[in-house]
């Protein structure tokens, strides 16, 4: 994740971006930003595990030269990649 990202990111949760700055959605001292700041934290989450699920499917096989080991960490790879991108954000 880069700056490029987080302030694609900022934006996208609707704060306010303007020369690759992030400010506050309102100049009100006093304003919630706590909706703000939830959507930011999934997006940032999303992209997170996004990035993770890339990480594991680039892992290189033990096993290559033998079709029966390999289709199974083929396998295996997909199935933590799947994992990682159906993780859920939640608040506690």
């Amino acid at each position: 994740m880069n700056r490029e990202d987080i302030l694609r990111m900022a934006h996208e949760a609707r704060f306010y971006v303007k020369n690759d700055e992030v400010y506050s959605p309102s100049n009100q001292a006093d304003h919630e930003l706590t909706e703000y700041l939830e959507r930011f934290a999934i997006l940032v989450a999303k992209q997170q595990r996004e990035e993770d699920a890339k990480l594991v499917e680039s892992m290189t096989l033990e096993w290559p030269d033998q079709p029966e080991f390999a289709q199974v960490e083929r396998t295996t790879i997909q199935d933590c990649a799947k994992i990682i991108r159906q993780r859920v954000v939640t608040y506690d």
